[in-house]
Formats: structure tokens, C-alpha cells, sequence
């Protein structure tokens, strides 16, 4: 990871994993992929590498995400899904060529046409947001609790009920605030009359 820059919040779900390269959209929020490079860093991360990324295909980037976002979010609460968003992912999902393979090891992997095309690792993502926005996946999309992030995330938990985006995070800042505020309650209670 390049030195300097907040780290990547990882998820087992691709496309809602991508959407939380930008954190905290409610308070102060924070981009984690705000450089080119960055972006070559996360797709790296995420099995998708790619040798470079132009300016250009970063702000393609910024625009998946931001529809994934706005379709997911739309998806969570039962809303229409905005149209410039579906436009946008399926572009996305139809400009790159990737294919799934098979490792020995029994997983499923991506190979992109070109170690250096961006696009095709946006498709992958594109394409993992068309799964689950259609519901082709068991589980079911939420918006994190926190009010300063309301993130879209995928719930594969078993009852369904998960708050929290990253439960390190969003959960255990909200869980401390709670108990700080209990923690006062109960100073001020204990305070003689």
C-alpha cells in the first residue's frame, strides 16, 4: 500500500466493497482511491490488477461507483433504481472483456484481457453490482446504521439483521458512542444533590 493514504476497507462482496472506496458520504468523507494509482492499488488488492490507470479512467471509475452506490442504495430501501445509474453500470459491464477461470485450487478467478485495461476490471465490478442489485445472490442489500456513512453492503449474515457496513468500524465507533453516553448518564446520576 502506497504510504499516506487511509486503507482499504475490504468486504467479501466486490461491487459494495468498491462503493466503500468512499467512506463516511454522510460526515467527512473520506476517498480512498483519489489517485490513479490508488486505484491500480485497490484493484490489486481486489484480484483485478491492471499495470496502469489514466486520469481519465479513474473518473470512469468514480462514476461506477457512485452508480453502484446510488442503485444499490435505491435497491436496499425498494426505490426505483435511478436510470443514469443502471445506464452507467451496464456500459461498464458491457465495454470490458474479462473471463472467470478456474484455479486448481477450485476458485474462481478474473483474467482481463489486457494487464493494463482498466475497463475490464470495471466490468468485473459492474457485473458483480448487476448480481446482486437483481437479487441473484442469497443475501440481501442494507444501508449501514451509522449515520454519517450509510453505506450500501451486502448481507449474507444468517438472520439477515446485520447494522453495520464494517463492524469494525462503523459498529465499534457506534457501539463506543453508546457507551460513552452511557458512561455520562450514569457520572451525572451518581453526582450528589
Amino acid at each position: 500500500m502506497r504510504a499516506g493514504f487511509p486503507d482499504f476497507r475490504l468486504g467479501n462482496v466486490l461491487a459494495t466493497s468498491f462503493t466503500g472506496t468512499l467512506s463516511e458520504r454522510h460526515g467527512n468523507a473520506v476517498e480512498r482511491i483519489p489517485t490513479p494509482h490508488r486505484l491500480v492499488d485497490w484493484l490489486a488488492v481486489n484480484g483485478l490488477a491492471v499495470d496502469s490507470c489514466t486520469t481519465a479512467q479513474l473518473d470512469l471509475a468514480w462514476e461506477l461507483r457512485e452508480s453502484i452506490h446510488a442503485a444499490a442504495t435505491a435497491a436496499a430501501l425498494q426505490a426505483a433504481l435511478p436510470a443514469s445509474a443502471v445506464q452507467v453500470i451496464n456500459d461498464c459491464s458491457a465495454q470490458g472483456r474479462a473471463a472467470a477461470i478456474l484455479t486448481p485450487e477450485g476458485e474462481r478467478q478474473w483474467r482481463l484481457s489486457s494487464a493494463s485495461c482498466v475497463e475490464d476490471a470495471l466490468s468485473v465490478i459492474a457485473a458483480d453490482a448487476i448480481s446482486i442489485i437483481a437479487g441473484e445472490r442469497d443475501g440481501r442489500l442494507a444501508l449501514c446504521a451509522s449515520p454519517t456513512c450509510q453505506a450500501a453492503f451486502f448481507d449474507t449474515s444468517q438472520s439477515r439483521t446485520r447494522k453495520w457496513c464494517d463492524m469494525n468500524t462503523c459498529g465499534n465507533r457506534q457501539k463506543k458512542a453508546r457507551f460513552n453516553a452511557n458512561q455520562h448518564k450514569n457520572h451525572r446520576s451518581e453526582k450528589p444533590l
